[in-house]
Parts: structure tokens; C-alpha cells; sequence
């Protein structure tokens, strides 16, 4: 009986060691002022990404939502929306392709955005799912010196904020490659397995410059 209960306290000790704690963050309400500052580990000067985070919403209708915004003096770099008709889509230099798709909602999605210049290849998964391949910015580069924003479309460098195209919900684990990751990896990711992380954006190590009514709560995995 007693060699049962050891076994059972190493499996639960061995469970609690391997468990992550992930910071979430929290946009309780349609604002023109909260959001989040991503810091970047390194210059966003990139001709190969992936993009993933985890996304829950409860918001529907008709009604833009930005889930990602880079924008540098010149132009919306690299940005993620759900558009008004509710496909998702990534925009570089202005320019977005979109992708029809089951919409986020309540339950919490997993969502990665892959794009490389070489071939113009750009894909998005739902979930470990991958969706068709279109052909977009063939050639084109992400350029460097801007600011990432959670929450919020700057219509300026940083400002001109709309609150409805704000972000209302929960929005974590945002992590962002200088080049494309594999499906299997992606798969990985989404179950819940240990892969390397972002190496432009990691966010166990990222810093955050909040801003507004943003809370931060922490989840294990």
C-alpha cells in the first residue's frame, strides 16, 4: 500500500514539473485605450515568418477585430485581423489575403499565420489544421523599425486608436519566427508539446509595456 502511494506522489510531482504556466492577456472591454507593447528580441527584418498565438473571443456580427499590429513610420508591416464578413487574414506593406475559415469565438483557437518571400507561399492554421496555400508578396521583405501592438490598430506610428476594431477577449502565447515552421511542428505546438520557441518574439522571456485596462492572467498547460 505504501509502495502505491510513493508511486502516486512521484506521478503527481513528475505532472506538476512538467506543467507551463502561461501568461494570458485579458481585454475585458471595446476600448480606444488599452493595449499591449511587444518588445522584440531582435529587428522584425524578415522574408520568412510564422506567427502563432492563442485567441478567444466572444465578439460576432459584423465587426473587425485585430489580433496583431506592426507598423513602422511608413506603413502596417505585418498585421492579423478577423475582417468584418469574419474570414481571417495577415496583411504585409497594406496589402492582406485573406482566408475563409471557421470563425474564433468563446473557445479558445490556436492560430498560426506562415508566409515565405522565395515562393510567395502563405498559409494559416486553425487549431493544428492547415489550410489551403495562396501566393502573395512574392519577394517582398518585412522591414524593420517599428512597434508591435496587442489590442489595438495604430492608424499612425503609435495612435489613432478605433475601439471597434479593438480586441475584447484573451489573447496569449504569441510567438513569431524569421522563418517557416514545419506542419508536424505546428501540430506540436497546438497539442500542448514542447517546441522551440519564437526567436523574434518569445513569449515565456518577451517584454510587455501595458497600457489601459489589460489583465494578465496566468494558465497551466
Amino acid at each position: 500500500m505504501r509502495l502505491y502511494a510513493v508511486l502516486f506522489l512521484v506521478a503527481i510531482s513528475t505532472m506538476l514539473a512538467e506543467s507551463v504556466s502561461i501568461k494570458t492577456l485579458v481585454f475585458p472591454s471595446e476600448t480606444s485605450t488599452s493595449y499591449v507593447e511587444m518588445v522584440p528580441q531582435k529587428p522584425l527584418n524578415m522574408r520568412a515568418f510564422t506567427l502563432c498565438m492563442r485567441v478567444a473571443t466572444e465578439l460576432t456580427g459584423r465587426r473587425e477585430i485585430v489580433l496583431f499590429a506592426y507598423r513602422t513610420q511608413r506603413a502596417d508591416e505585418l498585421n492579423v485581423w478577423r475582417e468584418l464578413d469574419g474570414r481571417l487574414s495577415f496583411y504585409l506593406a497594406d496589402e492582406g489575403v485573406l482566408f475563409r475559415v471557421p470563425d474564433i469565438g468563446a473557445l479558445q483557437t490556436h492560430l498560426c499565420v506562415t508566409w515565405d518571400s522565395s515562393s510567395g507561399a502563405a498559409a494559416l492554421f486553425m487549431d493544428g489544421r492547415k489550410s489551403l496555400t495562396k501566393i502573395f508578396k512574392k519577394g517582398h521583405t518585412v522591414q524593420p523599425g517599428g512597434k508591435v501592438i496587442i489590442g489595438q490598430d495604430p492608424d499612425n506610428y503609435l495612435g489613432s486608436f478605433d475601439a471597434g476594431q479593438s480586441f475584447v477577449g484573451e489573447i496569449g502565447d504569441i510567438n513569431l519566427w524569421d522563418s517557416v515552421l514545419s506542419d508536424r511542428m505546428i501540430q506540436d505546438m497546438f497539442s500542448g508539446k514542447r517546441v522551440p520557441r519564437g526567436n523574434v518574439f518569445d513569449w515565456e522571456t518577451t517584454q510587455l509595456k501595458m497600457n489601459g485596462k489589460v489583465e494578465v492572467v496566468n494558465n497551466q498547460q
